[in-house]
């Protein structure tokens, strides 16, 4: 089970971090020449999560490394591990920032003074980041799209929150709680360097503390997967719209 582990820990040392890298920035280049580099990016990066989720699910049938292990269990309130305060406070925060985002996601199609400011939003934040081509223009990547968000949702928290933190404490015992989300987090971030450092590796590593700790409290990917979707799928409202 010790090898299965190190395993996941190189490959998520390796693979999105330097792989996944140049692999975008070729993307950038295919895409100004290449309508359909967007979707074939889109499968890719699929593909290139459920690997190792896959894996990690056939641990739990042929190890002794079980589905609740992986937060794959019903959740559970934890406030022994970081504390009421913590835990309640981490709770309150996350509850507010999902009603924003459903109040968009779910505004943005019945009212257009949402879909307008949203779109101004949207707008002014991708005019500043480096990674903007990733997102979907025509309708049809808008479909593909809802496939990455929910990928991203369900084996990003199966890889990152429910495996890792459990591997590494099982291979590093004496580890803090504390130590043990932010070297899962760190992995998290290091998976999004092709986003650049302030917007990718710096902000995902923070999002990856918070949902660690969320995780914790809760005992359960189940809520965080939900959640991870729709902070995903929210990307692509507002995007300038064709109909290819």
């Amino acid at each position: 089970m010790e090898y299965g582990f190190w395993l996941v820990i190189i490959f998520t040392l390796l693979y999105e971090p330097i792989i996944g890298y140049f692999d975008f920035k070729k993307f950038k280049d295919d895409v100004k020449e290449n309508q359909n580099a967007r979707l074939q990016f889109y499968r890719s990066s699929i593909l290139g999560l459920w690997i190792p989720t896959v894996f990690i699910l056939l641990l739990t049938f042929f190890t002794e490394l079980t589905l609740k292990d992986i937060g794959l269990s019903v959740p559970n309130i934890n406030t022994d591990t970081l504390g009421p305060f913590v835990t309640y406070s981490l709770f309150f925060t996350a509850f507010l920032y999902l009603f924003n985002i459903l109040y968009y996601s779910i505004g943005y199609h019945f009212s257009d003074k949402i879909r307008i400011n949203l779109s101004r939003a949207k707008q002014k934040e991708w005019d500043n980041v480096s990674f903007s081509e990733i997102l979907p223009v025509t309708n049809k990547e808008k479909k593909i799209w809802n496939y990455v968000s929910l990928t991203a949702g369900i084996t990003e928290e199966i890889i990152y929150r429910g495996f890792l933190i459990f591997a590494i404490a099982y291979l590093f015992p004496n580890f803090s709680i504390w130590l043990i989300i932010i070297f899962s987090s760190l992995l998290f971030g290091l998976a999004h360097t092709y986003q650049g450092f302030t917007t990718g590796f710096l902000s995902t590593t923070v999002f990856g503390l918070i949902f660690s700790a969320l995780y914790i409290g809760i005992g359960s990917i189940f809520p965080l997967i939900f959640f991870h979707f729709l902070i995903d799928y929210v990307a692509k409202l507002g995007q300038l719209e064709e109909q290819n």
